[in-house]
């Protein structure tokens, strides 16, 4: 193993330069971490003598590396070999990010079609704690439209699609994510208090859809449904309207059209 590990030295600087441009301060302990923890693309296994080599660092040095990725759960000690291999944070981060691409490509013909019959800007998000990601979405074509979100973190109770995600958590889980009153505001408009904010689920759990009011960005309109994720993490698909085009009739379309491509995504899901 030690001369397999050896062998890569030469290269391995090589291949990290390929993910980006060295930092401008770069922390020599934490690109050792995470050095030994790419080894793990070869390397069923690390001794601690073959990550001492492999770094050209003490033995103290890689001892107290691997303590501190034991420590994370990103490495864990075979008990037989004493040799450290890829720990329970590792699997639970690469099964979620597999996950999240799985479901972001399954949801993107659902958008696509959505995107077709509304001609407007929509957009996939999930809830992450109190935030909303937004994760994908199609820009509308038309001179006024809502600009995408994609890549945007904003907080879930100033948005439609936050909104209908939050609607599927009991009282007690919203109130962990909310221990104050008090609630974050984007806009004039936006919900300030946790009373109203669970009033406000109320009425979206009976409809079964979420709406904003220029709650998130002036001039922003959207109406929002969500779906729960395999593991029971929240998505949300909504379909953003300039606050000009917006009107009651079309409020209730949309709700229908965006209810029909959350209940597709959610059978694609099961």
């Amino acid at each position: 193993m030690l001369g397999t590990i050896s062998g890569m030295q030469s290269t391995d600087t090589d291949a990290a330069s390929k993910y980006g441009p060295p930092p401008q301060y770069p922390i020599e302990s934490v690109d050792n971490a995470l050095r030994l923890l790419l080894l793990f693309e070869t390397q069923p296994s690390i001794r601690l003598t073959d990550a001492s080599n492999y770094l050209r660092v003490a033995s103290s040095t890689a001892h107290r590396l691997m303590g501190m990725l034991l420590y994370r759960g990103f490495v864990r000690q075979n008990p037989a070999t004493r040799a450290y291999e890829p720990g329970q944070a590792l699997s639970s981060i690469a099964f979620a990010v597999r996950r999240q691409v799985d479901i972001r490509t399954l949801a993107r013909p659902v958008l696509e079609l959505l995107f077709q019959q509304t001609g407007e800007t929509v957009h996939f998000a999930r809830l992450e704690s109190s935030d909303i990601q937004f994760v994908d979405a199609i820009e509308s074509s038309r001179a006024v439209r809502v600009g995408s979100r994609q890549g945007i973190t904003l907080p879930a109770n100033c948005t439609a699609t936050g909104k209908a995600m939050l609607s599927r958590l009991t009282q007690e889980q919203l109130r962990a994510l909310y221990p104050n009153k008090e609630l974050p505001v984007l806009t004039e408009n936006s919900i300030k208090t946790r009373t109203n904010l669970e009033a406000e689920l109320d009425e979206i759990r009976r409809a079964g859809y979420a709406t904003s009011r220029e709650e998130s960005e002036d001039g922003v309109t959207s109406v929002a449904v969500a779906i729960t994720g395999p593991s029971g993490s929240l998505f949300g698909i909504n379909v953003s309207v300039p606050a000009h085009r917006m009107s009651d009739r079309l409020r209730f379309e949309l709700s229908d059209i965006v209810r029909a491509a959350a209940e597709n995504l959610q059978d694609l899901l099961l």
